[in-house]
């Protein structure tokens, strides 16, 4: 098997020596812990003691706490396992620290936005605003628990809100100024927010779009909102004036001169709240712990991305995607980041690698999508940019198609470490992703996470190797969600991750594992296909369709037909070109060859659009609902809801 993966890169002598992976390794040698010949080892070691495992990291990464745990795990069954008792931390603290114990004076962010002229933060100028922002919160009342709602554009204001709610112990939650109004109420009305921050417009592809009245609408139907801070990220938009509104220049002023106070709180509390996409109904509010997400993001960032303190760290996301948080963590470990809000395809597909020569940096992170434009636009970055500093590309959001490592290696630079990554907004983080220690083959996730015991198993519960299977994770992460909101009883969560195979985590992906440890993902559990009964992974349909140079996007189903179900491709093409008799009898020659007889669409169709939710994944289940003549009840979860209704008029599906 392991010859469909061939290598494209083998670790550097830097990685396998000077890497932070390596230079753990050393350190857990050092301890007492075992040597360690290469990293299925170290795995292995890591999930094979669980506790010894957590707490190396805890002090590896150099966790501030005021009181120490107790012991690691309290309690272990899942759901339900408990992490680190008896320990008093603080997140925002924990990802200060450079300004703390560091250089003050050392760029913590880099601000790009299509509203505002670039600017920066020091950790010094970021430690004040975070303080004299939770000043502020704390003389409208805002104390521990309480939930902090962020309408906002990634810009360094997000990140100052969410550390200053987490140094009182309040609860930040985020979402993107992009959103309908339905869309935020859908989220926020269930966690009935005390506080708003929210931006007063922001821009999008040369364009700008005001938000004063999607605020004033929110605070008409969320009575809970007693205070609204505005940001100022669109110059000149006016900013109602009351007694419960200020501008964020306003709170800094009124907060000018406070420090943090980084208030010790238990290792389980909660720090945000994330949304599921909402596509199947109202979104799930997931509640993550503070100290879960800062060892999580430590490990993943500090080891899999060997992010180091001299680094430049970019992501592009919004403030809806948990990659934002991911990228938020980043100042745990010292590197400068790079916040970018706007359109990355403008003004044109190149503008983020001109971005990243400019701004020196190292490690560049984005979706699989935007990889995949690159590659049909035919961009080649490598040469039209000085990408010197350049040494981790991470991608994720879908999976990554073989073509598109071939693309990285060969278009951006030989010399780095392409890391695909998934996990998902449900532990805040991965359960797959790269190593430095570990060689990228082509189309495959090169590794299984530290201390992730994750398997692929068949339906009746059994580990397979080299076979599709369910995602799951046999042992507890400190990263799985503390609780659901309003959920006392727990079953929603367990419903959600724990039905499917009692006592493990089954996460919804359909997934292979081969003997050395890379994976592929073949799609989402709930959207696989089962023509004649077999079931079938839509990635295995993307990756023969869209290296097409014909096709821009698709999308595919399963739509019930004469007792069976027939699978249903739907295709964008790219301009200038026609879905001709032709192209269909090619693109099912590929799929037949490449996949399998069984993957042959029995209908393609044209479309201009394939639906996306806002955090930039295809949803397969609504076209699915859709031509199951079903309703999709949350169409605010979108980006382009009219895609279904395109879909919905297609007279060559109903026959």
């Amino acid at each position: 098997m392991s010859t469909e993966f061939p290598i494209l890169r083998t670790p550097s002598e830097a990685e396998v020596t000077h890497s932070n992976m390596a230079r753990y390794m050393r350190w857990l040698t050092e301890r007492g812990h075992g040597e360690f010949r290469d990293y299925a080892q170290l795995h292995a070691w890591s999930v094979r003691n669980i506790e010894a495992f957590w707490q190396s990291i805890w002090d590896y990464t150099g966790v501030i706490a005021q009181q120490p745990a107790e012991r690691v795990l309290g309690k272990r069954e899942m759901p339900g396992a408990e992490w680190f008792p008896g320990a008093r931390l603080n997140f925002a603290e924990n990802l200060l620290r450079e300004a703390l114990h560091g250089d003050p004076n050392k760029t913590a962010m880099v601000a790009r936005s299509e509203t505002r002229e670039r600017f920066t933060l020091t950790y010094g100028e970021l430690l004040a605003q975070v303080g004299a922002l939770e000043a502020y919160l704390r003389s409208r009342g805002i104390g521990q628990g309480d939930r902090v709602a962020g309408l906002v554009a990634n810009t360094p204001e997000a990140i100052i809100a969410l550390l200053a709610c987490a140094s009182i112990g309040a609860i930040w939650s985020s979402a993107s100024p992009d959103f309908g109004v339905n869309g935020v109420h859908d989220r926020f009305g269930q966690i009935e927010p005390k506080a708003l921050i929210a931006v007063n417009g922001y821009g999008y592809g040369g364009k700008t779009f005001s938000r004063i009245e999607q605020v004033n609408e929110l605070r008409q139907r969320i009575p809970s909102i007693e205070t609204v801070v505005y940001i100022e990220n669109l110059p000149g938009e006016a900013i109602p004036g009351d007694e419960s509104t200020v501008s964020w220049s306003e709170a800094q002023a009124a907060g000018a001169g406070q420090k943090p106070t980084f208030t010790p709180l238990p290792f389980d509390q909660p720090v945000y709240i994330l949304y599921s996409s909402g596509t199947t109904g109202v979104p799930k509010c997931i509640v993550h712990g503070a100290g879960g997400a800062l060892l999580q993001h430590s490990k993943e960032l500090m080891l899999h991305g060997d992010i180091r303190r001299e680094d430049v760290f970019f992501y592009f996301t919004t403030c809806g995607w948990m990659m934002w948080n991911w990228l938020a963590s980043g100042l745990v470990t010292g590197a400068e980041l790079v916040i970018f809000d706007g359109n990355p395809a403008y003004p044109g597909i190149d503008a983020l690698w001109q971005m990243a020569e400019e701004e020196k940096v190292t490690h560049f992170g984005t979706s699989a999508k935007f990889l995949g434009g690159c590659r049909n636009a035919g961009l080649k970055p490598g040469e039209d940019h000085d990408l010197s500093a350049l040494r981790v590309i991470f991608s994720t959001g879908s999976p990554l198609l073989p073509e598109d490592y071939d693309w990285v290696y060969s278009a951006v630079k030989q010399e780095l470490m392409l890391a695909s990554i998934a996990g998902g907004t449900d532990i805040v983080s991965c359960f797959v992703g790269g190593s430095p220690l570990v060689p990228v083959r082509r189309g495959e996730i090169p590794a299984k996470g530290l201390g992730m015991d994750v398997k692929a198993y068949d339906d009746d519960g059994h580990e397979v190797v080299n076979a599709r299977g369910e995602l799951v994770c046999t042992q507890p992460a400190p990263c799985m969600p503390v609780a659901f909101w309003n959920d006392p009883d727990m079953a929603k969560y367990k419903s959600a991750y724990f039905e499917t195979f009692p006592g493990v985590w089954a996460h919804g992906d359909y997934i292979l594992f081969n003997e050395h440890g890379g994976s592929v993902i073949y799609g989402r559990s709930d959207a696989t296909l089962n023509p004649g009964g077999v079931r079938i992974g839509t990635a295995e349909i993307y990756r023969q369709v869209e290296t097409l140079d014909q096709i821009a996007d698709s999308i595919v189903v399963g739509q019930p037909w004469d007792g069976d179900v027939r699978v249903v491709l739907l295709v964008v093409m790219n301009p200038g070109q026609r879905l001709t008799e032709e192209l269909q009898k090619e693109i099912r020659t590929r799929i037949r060859q490449g996949a399998s007889p069984r993957h042959v669409p029995a209908k393609i169709v044209e479309v201009s659009q394939i639906p996306y939710t806002r955090s930039g994944k295809k949803v397969e289940i609504a076209v699915a609902k859709i031509l199951r003549g079903e309703a999709v009840k949350n169409r605010e979860a979108l980006t382009n809801p009219e895609a279904l209704d395109e879909v919905a008029a297609l007279e060559e599906l109903k026959h």
